[in-house]
C-alpha cells in the first residue's frame, strides 16, 4: 500500500471550467486530435498534475514519454529561464552559439563508434525521422527502405510512409512515399508472435534474406532498415536480443543503414540511456525527440561521421535546436546521468513486478512486458487465444482517469505505463493500487 497523499478529485469529470475549455476547444481546435478523456492540465510538477478546477491526478503518461524528468523539473526550468534571459532564437543553421556544440558532443556519446557521430537538430520525432530517411538516400545513393508492421515513425508523409500501427493514420492521404516495404517485428515462423521462448531462431529476417531479397527486393537498392528497439505504438513489444542481432548483421551483410528509432525509448526510458543499449548494437543512425529536452520541441539525428556526408544546404531547419531547447536538453541529461536512468531501472522493476502480481490475480491481464518505465499490461479475454480485449483496455483507461490515475493504450490492447523517470516507490505503489481497484471493479 502507498502513503501517497494523492489522487484527490474535488470534482465530477471534467469539471466545471474544464467543460468550457472541451467547448472551446471542439470549436476552434482540428478535430484531428485525439483525446482519451477530458482532462484539462493546470499545472503540474513531478508526476503530480492538477487541472483547472484543483482536481490532483498522478501522471503516468508523462506528457507521451516526453516529460522524463517530471514535469516542470525546478533545474530544467532555471535553464530555460536563464537561456531565455540572453536570448530566444538565432538560427543554428546560419550562425553559431555554444549549447548546439555542446549538446551534441554529448548526444554522440551515447552510442559510441570509432569514427566519431554528428548531430542533426530539428523540432519532433517526425522530423528527425524525415530527416533519417533523407539522408540514407543521400549518402547510399538506393531509393528502398524497409519498415515493420506495428512500427510507428511519425505522420509527416515519409514517416508516415514508413508507419505500419493503425490504417486510421494513412486513410486518405495515399499515394505515401514510394519504395516502402514493411515486413513484420520480430516474428518468428517457429513460435509466431510468442517470443518467450529463449531458442527463437526463425526470425523475420531470415526470411527476408532468404526470401524477399531472392523474390521480391534487390538488397542492393536498399539504403536503410528503419526499426524500433522496442516497438512503442505496436504495443511496447521487447524482441529478444537475436533479432536485433540477426537484423544488424544483415545490414552489415548487404551495406544497409541500421536506422533506430529511440523516440519512445531513448533518453533513459528502458533504464538505459538508449534501448539499443540493451542489444549491444551501435546504430549507423538514430532519433531522438520526447524525452530529450524535458517537454520542450527537439529532435535530433544522429548519424555515424562518415554516413553524414550531404554537404551545405542538403537539409536544415529553421528552429531545430533553438537555444532554449538545447539547454533544456543539457539540464536533462546532467538529471538522467545523475541518476534518473539508474532509477528508471529500479522502480520500472517494481512496476513490473507489480503488475506480473495483478496477472496471478485477473485473467484478463495476458501479458506484462517492457523495460525500465517503458512497461505494458495487455488485456485479453482469452488467455490461450490471446483474443484482444481493446473495450475493456478502453474502459480501463477511462475507469482509471475517473480515480485520478492517469494512463494511455497502445497497440491493440495494452495499457502503457510511463511515468516520469524520477518516480518514487510511493508513487508506483499508488499507480499499482488504483489499477488492482479498478481490474477488481470492472473484470473482479
Amino acid at each position: 500500500m502507498s502513503n501517497l497523499d494523492y489522487p484527490k478529485l474535488a470534482t465530477d469529470l471534467p469539471g466545471p471550467k474544464a467543460k468550457a475549455i472541451i467547448e472551446k476547444d471542439g470549436r476552434y481546435i482540428s478535430q484531428s486530435y485525439t483525446r482519451g478523456y477530458p482532462l484539462v492540465i493546470d499545472h503540474a510538477q513531478g508526476a503530480r498534475l492538477t487541472d483547472v478546477d484543483g482536481n490532483v491526478f498522478l501522471d503516468f503518461t508523462s506528457g507521451i514519454a516526453v516529460c522524463n524528468t517530471g514535469h516542470a523539473h525546478p533545474k530544467v526550468v532555471e535553464a530555460i529561464k536563464a537561456q531565455a534571459d540572453r536570448f530566444l532564437h538565432m538560427s543554428g543553421t546560419d550562425f553559431y552559439y555554444a549549447s548546439q556544440s555542446d549538446l551534441a558532443e554529448r548526444l554522440a556519446q551515447l552510442s559510441p563508434v570509432s569514427e566519431g557521430r554528428r548531430v542533426f537538430y530539428c523540432n519532433s520525432g517526425a522530423e528527425a525521422i524525415e530527416a533519417a530517411l533523407k539522408l540514407a538516400r543521400y549518402h547510399s545513393k538506393r531509393t528502398r527502405v524497409l519498415s515493420f508492421l506495428g512500427s510507428f515513425h511519425g505522420r509527416t508523409m515519409g514517416a508516415l510512409s514508413l508507419s505500419a500501427s493503425k490504417a486510421i493514420h494513412e486513410k486518405g492521404f495515399a499515394p505515401l512515399l514510394p519504395g516502402v516495404t514493411h515486413v513484420p517485428y520480430a516474428y518468428c515462423y517457429r513460435c509466431g508472435y510468442n517470443l518467450t521462448y529463449p531458442s527463437c531462431e526463425a526470425f523475420c529476417v531470415d526470411w527476408i534474406r532468404e526470401d524477399l531479397f531472392k523474390r521480391s527486393i534487390p538488397p542492393e537498392e536498399v539504403a536503410a532498415i528503419f526499426v524500433e528497439p522496442v516497438q512503442g505504438e505496436g504495443g511496447y513489444v521487447v524482441p529478444p536480443k537475436l533479432f536485433h542481432e540477426k537484423l544488424f548483421q544483415l545490414c552489415r551483410d548487404f551495406d544497409i543503414l541500421y536506422v533506430a528509432d529511440e523516440i519512445q525509448s531513448g533518453m533513459g526510458r528502458t533504464g538505459r540511456m538508449l534501448a539499443s543499449n540493451h542489444f549491444d548494437i551501435a546504430p549507423d543512425i538514430f532519433t531522438l525527440a520526447k524525452g530529450i529536452a524535458s517537454g520542450m520541441p527537439l529532435g535530433a539525428m544522429v548519424a555515424r561521421d562518415r554516413i553524414m556526408d550531404w554537404v551545405p544546404g542538403s537539409h536544415a531547419s529553421t528552429f531545430g535546436g533553438n537555444p532554449i531547447s538545447c539547454q533544456a536538453a543539457l539540464a536533462t541529461m546532467d538529471l538522467l546521468e545523475g541518476g534518473l536512468v539508474d532509477n528508471a531501472a529500479v522502480m520500472g522493476d517494481r512496476l513490473k513486478k507489480g503488475l506480473v502480481e495483478l496477472q496471478k490475480k485477473y485473467d484478463i491481464i495476458g501479458d506484462v512486458r517492457g523495460l525500465g518505465l517503458m512497461v505494458a499490461m495487455e488485456m485479453v479475454t482469452d488467455r490461450v487465444k490471446k483474443t484482444k480485449a481493446k473495450p475493456q483496455r478502453d474502459q480501463f483507461v477511462d475507469a482509471a482517469f475517473a480515480r485520478g490515475l492517469l494512463l494511455l493504450g497502445c497497440g491493440e490492447c495494452s495499457v502503457r505505463f510511463i511515468p516520469p523517470l524520477n518516480v518514487g516507490k510511493d508513487e508506483i505503489d499508488k499507480a499499482l493500487d488504483i489499477t488492482d481497484q479498478v481490474l477488481g471493479r470492472l473484470f473482479g
